[in-house]
């Protein structure tokens, strides 16, 4: 690489950021002074999608419609910082995105997901963790869109690694399809213990939903492993779970 085209990449990349920014003030914003849960998610979302939108990036939605109109649960393979990002601006407004329970330790960071629909769990501690469990199963039996990464974090490595069941547990006991949804290019983009972003293009693929009654739907664990494998299966990834194994 020349350094014209690190000199480019250089300026990008701190457009990037500077977009992001903008968006996160915007957010706060909206979450102070918009009234209504729905409506300050629409707002964040917009703001989402405006990252994207001014820094250039090609955001390409694919099986739109797979998305049932009722309530469902969304699971995501986890590659970059830029993940949730990603989906709250492209995903409707009526998803909300379960975060790890750590980011209630940061104020600011927690007053805007906590305004914006965002909902918490508590991954080292049981005992706030089944009652972060018993709070999402609470809400998707109440109807709420619930979207999570159910590999918990990322790493630079590509790879899909296992899925927790927490996400599963709560769609069988909800009563609720799951969609799985494969992300590409976020960690092309973004990756772990990188500063700057670089330029991407980024595909959302959404993908037939589970339903209840199926036969995928006959415990948790399998289920997860269900959507691991349709994830796997669109994306040019490595299997970590069995690499591991």
């Amino acid at each position: 690489m020349n350094w014209v085209t690190y000199f480019k990449n250089f300026l990008w990349g701190l457009w990037g950021w500077l977009s992001f920014t903008l968006a996160c003030l915007f957010s706060l914003l909206a979450a102070l002074l918009v009234p209504g849960q729905y409506r300050r998610q629409q707002a964040v979302g917009w703001a989402c999608r405006m990252v994207f939108v001014l820094a250039g990036v090609n955001v390409t939605i694919r099986g739109y419609e797979h998305l049932p109109s009722d309530s469902c649960v969304v699971v995501a393979n986890h590659a970059s910082y830029i993940d949730g990002v990603l989906l709250n601006g492209y995903l409707p407004a009526r998803f909300s995105f379960v975060i790890k329970g750590e980011m209630r330790d940061i104020p600011v960071a927690h007053f805007l997901l906590r305004r914006s629909g965002s909902r918490f769990v508590e991954r080292k501690e049981t005992t706030a963790s089944s009652r972060d469990a018993r709070q999402l199963v609470k809400a998707a039996q109440g109807g709420e869109s619930l979207g999570f990464f159910p590999e918990g974090t990322f790493h630079r490595e590509p790879g899909v690694a296992r899925f927790r069941a927490g996400a599963f547990m709560v769609a069988v006991k909800g009563d609720m399809p799951v969609v799985p949804i494969a992300i590409s290019g976020s960690r092309d983009m973004l990756p772990s213990g990188q500063l700057l972003p670089r330029r991407a293009n980024l595909i959302i693929d959404i993908l037939p939903a589970i339903a209840p009654g199926d036969e995928d739907f006959s415990s948790p664990r399998h289920l997860a492993e269900t959507c691991r494998l349709k994830i796997l299966n669109v994306l040019d990834e490595p299997d970590l779970q069995n690499a591991a194994d």
